[in-house]
């Protein structure tokens, strides 16, 4: 993007929990009022003078804007005076489709932790094409889900093509270990996905497409593996369960494929699971974890257990985990591949925070700020994956300001 706007980024959500975590690390990296230009957003003004008062006095000049993610016209005018909209309002399909829209209206870029296939598949289809005219950089995923998976298949991959001279054919994701929970947001968004697939066959069959959020032409491809039950990966040796995120994450990256032109082979295939141990107690640790998904996958599609798990699960707003719970959180995931030789290559990425609000605020908020300043005019207008629109200058953001580490293990 070219021309000059107000703002190099404005952050639409800060009254709400993981949006006031965004500004934390906004705030602590660029102060106010400084090299980044950079503003709060929220439809109530009195609580985004509240968010900024709390935020200290360094915050005391960061600009405010008023705007509804119902109201069109209160949009246009924002994404207007920015290069860069973040947005933290979940969930997606119920609040972000009239902010997607005014940004690929107007070219301006735009970041999000959306994991939302269905929803995701509507905005690509409905706004590919006034993206690429506009020249809007449309970057959803850009959390938990699916950062780690994106990117760490991306460096996995280009470590192989060095190495070997050839991508991974076989490339599977293992959460090693991880503390601290997903987000009261994934967890919602979830919800709201089954409640719409229950209404709509059409939503149901692209939950169940592994090619669902690539181009058209490409939304058909090879069987692919799933991890749907404990079972035994010999080439990690260990045992596993399913992945919550995996249903998310692999759409993503096999977008990210198709997108590079299939760098990592048409043949590519992928899956995620989470490690849970060797010998018997790996076994009966996979077990419950697998009944455990299967339960709560039983519970969100019948109404009154899934009224009542929004109750349980669901966090009120303004409400998460504290920040010596944050600190404590970390995950460790292997991403591992092998070629159509049998040569193998095993990269380890690990964050040094919660999952779902410590990490992840850190690293919309290096998206957001690599969106606005790495990457000028080289990517083109259109719907990205964090690792095709932001790659090497995301990886080194992570490295540097976000606590997330990738590795090529021995």
């Amino acid at each position: 993007m070219t021309d000059r706007r107000e703002f190099d980024v404005v952050l639409m959500g800060a009254t709400g929990f993981t949006g006031r975590l965004v500004a934390e690390h906004l705030l602590a990296r660029h102060g106010s009022g400084g090299d980044l230009r950079w503003a709060l957003a929220g439809r109530s003004q009195a609580r985004l003078e509240e968010i900024r008062t709390g935020l200290g006095d360094r915050a005391s000049s960061l600009p405010l804007i008023v705007a509804d993610s119902h109201d069109r016209g209160s949009l246009d005018q924002l994404v207007q005076r920015t290069r860069v909209v973040c947005t933290t309002v979940g969930p997606y399909a119920l609040h972000g489709s009239e902010l997607v829209a005014a940004c690929c209206a107007h070219g301006t870029d735009y970041c999000d932790l959306s994991g939302e296939v269905p929803w995701m598949r509507k905005m690509i289809d409905q706004h590919a094409e006034a993206a690429k005219k506009s020249g809007a950089r449309i970057v959803h995923c850009c959390g938990f889900d699916s950062i780690p998976s994106d990117m760490g298949v991306w460096f996995l991959q280009r470590a192989a093509t060095e190495k070997f001279g050839k991508p991974m054919e076989r490339v599977r994701l293992r959460v090693k270990a991880a503390k601290g929970g997903l987000s009261g947001g994934t967890f919602a968004s979830m919800l709201n996905i089954v409640e719409e697939s229950r209404r709509d066959p059409e939503t149901a069959k692209v939950l169940k497409n592994p090619f669902a959020l690539c181009p058209p032409e490409a939304r058909k491809g090879p069987r692919q593996p799933y991890v749907s039950g404990p079972k035994f990966d010999a080439a990690i040796g260990s045992w596993m369960a399913p992945f919550i995120m995996a249903a998310i994450n692999t759409r993503v990256v096999h977008r990210a494929n198709a997108l590079q032109d299939f760098a990592y082979g048409k043949g590519f295939r992928y899956d995620e699971a989470v490690l849970t141990g060797k010998g018997f107690g790996g076994r009966a640790k996979a077990t419950m974890v697998s009944l455990g998904m299967g339960a709560f996958a039983l519970g969100a599609a019948m109404g009154p257990t899934r009224s009542l798990l929004k109750k349980m699960v669901l966090p009120k707003p303004g409400e998460g985990p504290s920040p010596q719970q944050r600190e404590a959180g970390f995950f460790n995931i292997i991403v591992e591949g092998r070629t159509s030789e049998g040569s193998t290559l095993r990269a380890r990425v690990k964050g040094d925070r919660d999952p779902g609000y410590g990490s992840t605020s850190k690293m919309i908020g290096e998206a957001a700020v690599c969106l606005a300043r790495d990457i000028g005019d080289g990517v083109k207008g259109g719907f990205w994956t964090p690792a095709t629109a932001l790659g090497g200058k995301l990886l080194e953001r992570l490295e540097t300001h976000a606590g997330v580490t990738f590795e090529i293990a021995d």
